[in-house]
């Protein structure tokens, strides 16, 4: 924009333009790093723990214990249940490049309920 046009409403709808853009920016930034951050977990479950296996040897109580101290120490959003999603959100989308970018983890959750992986990259 030029000077001319930030007359005193220009500059006020240039100013909430800018401050939108930037939410938008961070909203985006925000959603691929979660999801990144989930996969990673669900990664470090997979191959750590369970040495690549389906399932970890040791049972549901090791994840019970690891979504105690997660949660503990970071709050919400590391529950069992959050931590299996992870898991077999990694176990679906073993290529990280391969994960779309601009969807959220709530979209990635949903999709991870889809076992026909065909319809799921078409949903995707």
């Amino acid at each position: 924009m030029t000077d001319k046009e930030l007359l005193p409403g220009n500059l006020y709808q240039a100013i909430t333009t800018v401050i939108q853009l930037a939410r938008q920016h961070v909203k985006q930034v925000v959603n691929h790093q979660m999801v990144s951050t989930y996969w990673e977990i669900g990664r470090l479950i997979v191959e750590h723990e369970q040495q690549g296996q389906a399932r970890a040897v040791y049972g549901k109580q090791q994840l019970q214990q690891l979504s105690k101290r997660l949660t503990d120490e970071f709050g919400k959003g590391f529950d069992a249940r959050n931590l299996r999603n992870m898991r077999m959100f990694y176990q679906q989308n073993p290529i990280w490049n391969a994960v779309r970018s601009k969807l959220s983890w709530t979209h990635c959750n949903v999709l991870i309920r889809i076992e026909n992986s065909s319809a799921r990259m078409w949903y995707a």
